[in-house]
């Protein structure tokens, strides 16, 4: 967790999340579309940084393998959550006028973009594929609801930071479907991950 937060990849998602708020408001569009990109910047190709430079054949007899696997992806998903909360916060305590915000939204959705990017990097082994390969499904989802599927509003991530249907359980709904969403990730990024670390 302090090599996930305390790093230049933190800082520099949120100062840059920090001025997006400052300048065009929690409620614009270009907040909107950089969740899936700043929420990366944390700690989303750990692992693949640990493989591919040979670190984690010193780390792993030190914690085991299920526990090095768990830690990542648990600082991942707590990093890329924080990362774009923290500014929000800072916003809406001292901006005139912010746009009301719901924080738990805004971290669990961040949250599953960045586990969204490390599984990403863990299955491509590419750190390209890792940062662009969120943004680009998040991007799809967009289209797909906005062009063709509007009824299907629980798979729209604008949905997930701000919401404006009728979900059961309100923001409770939404924060068990994006939990759901980690769960599936997880398994995913777990089996992907003890492949390559099973043999070192």
């Amino acid at each position: 967790m302090k090599r996930a937060i305390i790093s230049k990849g933190f800082l520099a998602g949120f100062v840059l999340e920090l001025l997006i708020f400052w300048k065009v408001g929690g409620d614009s569009e270009l907040f909107r579309v950089t969740v899936p990109v700043i929420s990366t910047f944390p700690y989303a190709t750990a692992w693949l940084a640990d493989y591919q430079s040979g670190y984690i054949k010193a780390y792993l007899p030190r914690c085991g393998r299920t526990s090095y696997i768990c830690g990542k992806f648990l600082a991942c998903g707590i990093a890329g959550g924080l990362v774009e909360m923290l500014p929000c916060l800072l916003y809406l305590r001292f901006a005139k006028n912010a746009a009301a915000l719901n924080l738990m939204l805004i971290f669990f959705s961040a949250m599953v973009w960045a586990l969204l990017s490390a599984t990403l990097a863990a299955i491509s082994n590419s750190r390209y594929i890792a940062y662009g390969g969120s943004f680009v499904i998040y991007y799809i989802l967009v289209i797909l609801h906005d062009r063709y599927f509007e009824d299907i509003y629980c798979l729209y991530p604008y949905e997930w930071i701000q919401y404006e249907h009728n979900w059961i359980f309100d923001e409770q709904g939404i924060v068990i479907l994006l939990s759901s969403l980690s769960v599936l990730l997880f398994l995913i990024y777990y089996n992907t991950v003890r492949r390559y670390i099973e043999r070192v």
